[in-house]
């Protein structure tokens, strides 16, 4: 049994398949850029992409991930070069504390892939599941609006 993740090939064993995907990911691949926010789903801090939909890796099993494209925060970036939504939270200062901001960016990485032009008010919709507790909101929205003009190309 095989998953994607971030665009390598990961071999899953029997035994990794009843764990939970976020602690497989930070304890078994090392990739601890997703969070245990609240564990019950509610927060979005642990956000990843399967299959480019949103999901909550602190409720997801690793035997719902077998034969899917799972997409972290380490994987936004390409050949050492921030994602242009990873750069607008930076340029936008929408980052704070950092908690939320990886689990933020791969919800709105997905909505951006489906709406390439949204309002704010389809952004704030979107990501009305991922709380923060330190921007207030505002940077993010504005880090999202302008960095959705990088989908249209």
């Amino acid at each position: 049994m095989i998953a994607y993740v971030n665009g390598r090939k990961v071999q899953l064993r029997e035994q990794d398949l009843r764990r939970n995907l976020l602690e497989f990911l930070r304890e078994g691949l090392d990739l601890t850029g997703s969070k245990n926010g609240c564990g019950i789903g509610a927060c979005g801090a642990c956000t990843v992409l399967v299959n480019h939909r949103p999901v909550r890796a602190c409720r997801k099993k690793v035997k719902d991930i077998v034969d899917t494209n799972v997409l972290t925060i380490e994987g936004m970036a390409e050949d050492g070069k921030l994602h242009p939504l990873q750069q607008a939270f930076i340029d936008y200062g929408a980052i704070q504390c950092g908690f939320c901001t990886p689990g933020m960016v791969l919800a709105a990485h997905a909505f951006l892939l489906l709406h390439r032009e949204p309002s704010r008010e389809d952004i704030r919709r979107a990501l009305a599941g991922n709380l923060c507790r330190c921007t207030g909101y505002q940077q993010i929205i504005d880090a999202v609006q302008d960095a959705a003009k990088h989908y249209l190309e």
